[in-house]
């Protein structure tokens, strides 16, 4: 290996491990996309069982995006989302749960949801959703 080979140890950019909060009331739930995320190169950089604890973390932590759950204790994930996109509107929030048909595009744009994925879909479309929205927010905006 040659000198300028060795001394190039700059990560790229898309390498760098963006951040996500799980917000889902079930331990092994979110104990489970928490694995799969940090597997497929994410960073869980906090978790939450309900969506006062969420908003807590979120502003604490700054993460990259949100996957949360709707049905919760204390404070549902509809609530939860629409005070997570006005207290930090360009963090994308992923809404994942058994409930899908309860909310639809009007609602999820209202609330600043980017997706709603079923639980029953699988991790797999959860990571490529994941991928698509990081993404689509790291490009600038035009005015």
């Amino acid at each position: 290996m040659s000198q300028s080979e060795q001394q190039d140890v700059t990560p790229s950019p898309t390498k760098l491990r963006r951040r996500i909060l799980v917000i889902d009331d079930g331990d092994s739930v979110r104990d489970i996309i928490g694995i799969f995320l940090e597997n497929t190169g994410f960073e869980v950089c906090g978790e939450a069982a309900d969506g006062v604890e969420g908003i807590e973390q979120a502003k604490k932590l700054k993460p990259d995006l949100i996957v949360l759950d709707l049905a919760m204790p204390r404070m549902n994930g509809v609530e939860a989302a629409s005070v997570l996109n006005q207290t930090m509107p360009r963090v994308p929030i992923v809404l994942l749960t058994l409930y899908q048909n309860l909310v639809g595009p009007s609602l999820a744009s209202a609330i600043g949801v980017k997706a709603v994925l079923d639980k029953t879909d699988g991790l797999d479309k959860l990571v490529a959703c994941v991928h698509s929205l990081l993404k689509i927010e790291s490009a600038p905006e035009s005015a």
